[in-house]
């Protein structure tokens, strides 16, 4: 039960760093094209619409943050049962 909780906090704790990373990382790089931006205001609509982003970078991040939370516990658990 104790490695299970060490899991478990450990993917949270770094499932969330990943996220707040991978969000930094984007920002920073992206570059905004405001001509073109400026050029395309005049056929916008009134509606919103809600799109959702690539999912595959999202799995990967849980996959990344999975994986090292694995080895977390069996860093810094001691096995007692030998």
């Amino acid at each position: 039960m104790k490695k299970y909780i060490v899991f478990a906090i450990s993917f949270i704790i770094l499932f969330a760093v990943f996220q707040i990373l991978s969000g930094y990382l984007v920002t920073f790089f992206y570059t905004p094209d405001i001509t073109s931006a400026w050029n395309q205001v005049g056929g916008l609509s009134n509606t919103t619409v809600i799109k959702g982003g690539s999912s595959f970078t999202s799995l990967f991040i849980a996959f990344l943050a999975a994986t090292l939370a694995y080895f977390v516990p069996k860093i810094f658990v001691k096995d007692n049962s030998k």
